[in-house]
């Protein structure tokens, strides 16, 4: 059963996923589905645009995408199948067809946004959230990183927001994800049926290059009466030299009474040490490159996630398989870490994650181009 279903009507291409039951989690067979139509339509004079929803168990609307199908990772990874190889090579392949796609794109980021459904979203030329928008890259808190070109999209947050959000998994609304510039326009949800049914019309034949502020004038289109911003303390903590030191200074926040020092701290507690100082590296990294290198790095990433032998652990001991088994499987919601605190991870531990387990001629990315 394709949980992607596809429409053409008026020149736009229209695609909804599907899975409501999985809050529409990506599994390798709508990764494919999701490659071919957007490579069919990438051809095809009578496509102008395409437009992309998720389903809810409501109906359309309600959820776009909740990530990766992270049951399956774990159960792949614990059973050497190498179908997990190809979910995330095949993956990072459609997040950079989108970012790169030659025709004008709108995502509605309805309900829950998160992880691979950011990575879907990202690179769309229009990115409308809605008041009913959450969204997140809570990959740390599986032990595992913020992926699908996350680092590409959130080290060019404003400041050092982009630390932020990886490191904490901290979710957004609407019009929060404007501010971190991870969404164009706020919508009312009522308004989304009309607007979908309505989008030929709305947005063409307008250039892509106007489609936000078209997008602002729309009926539906809210402002932000009372916009919140970022805490002060954000930026001087996640723009520190690295993530130890950043951590001092929210425990001195903390002492001295500030209670969002002290909210982070406890949602840093849950996560990966480890993986909290690979996130960290992977943020500063990626600021300084271009999307396809960014995409090579986290695909030798992932590969050193889930089979660490530069740890000495095996795949079953990775913090991201455990992650996974804490929060999905055995829903216990007590990992096991391989550390006890961030201070306890070295750098010889971080940095061979950013080593490439291929050769340049052989990576399964090597094709991609800027």
């Amino acid at each position: 059963m394709s949980h992607v279903d596809t429409q053409v009507r008026d020149a736009v291409g229209f695609i909804t996923l599907d899975r409501p039951q999985a809050l529409n989690a990506l599994s390798l067979p709508m990764i494919r589905d999701l490659t071919a139509v957007l490579l069919s339509w990438r051809d095809d004079p009578a496509v102008r645009a395409v437009a992309l929803r998720g389903m809810s168990k409501q109906g359309p609307f309600g959820a776009f995408c909740a990530g990766g199908d992270i049951r399956f990772f774990h159960a792949a990874a614990l059973a050497g199948d190498p179908a997990l190889e190809d979910f995330f090579t095949e993956e990072y392949r459609l997040n950079h067809l989108i970012h790169r796609y030659p025709k004008p794109t709108v995502v509605f980021m309805d309900g829950i946004v998160m992880g691979g459904g950011m990575g879907l979203a990202q690179g769309c030329t229009l990115r409308v959230a809605t008041t009913r928008t959450k969204m997140a890259m809570p990959e740390t808190l599986i032990g595992l990183f913020p992926d699908v070109g996350g680092g590409y999209f959130l080290s060019r947050c404003p400041g050092h927001v982009g630390e932020f959000l990886a490191l904490t998994g901290e979710h957004l609304d609407g019009h929060q994800a404007v501010q971190a510039s991870l969404a164009d326009v706020v919508v009312d949800p009522v308004g989304l049926t009309s607007l979908w049914e309505q989008l030929p019309q709305r947005l063409n034949p307008a250039a892509a290059s106007d489609w936000t502020r078209l997008a602002r004038q729309w009926p539906e289109a809210l402002l932000d009466t009372h916009p919140k911003g970022w805490p002060p303390e954000l930026e001087s903590v996640f723009s520190a030299p690295d993530l130890n030191t950043a951590l001092i200074h929210l425990d001195q926040l903390s002492a001295q009474g500030s209670s969002w020092a002290s909210h982070q701290l406890q949602a840093l507690s849950k996560r990966s040490p480890l993986m909290l100082h690979v996130t960290w590296a992977q943020i500063r990294k990626a600021r300084g490159m271009a999307l396809a290198d960014e995409l090579r790095m986290e695909r030798d990433l992932v590969r050193h996630c889930f089979h660490p032998q530069h740890l000495s652990r095996s795949t079953a001991q990775s913090d991201t398989v455990e992650g996974i088994r804490a929060l999905a499987v055995d829903k216990d919601h007590h990992p096991h870490w391989m550390h006890d605190s961030p201070e306890a991870v070295t750098q010889a531990q971080v940095a061979p994650f950013f080593q490439s387990p291929w050769p340049a001629h052989a990576h399964p990315l090597h094709h991609l181009k800027d």
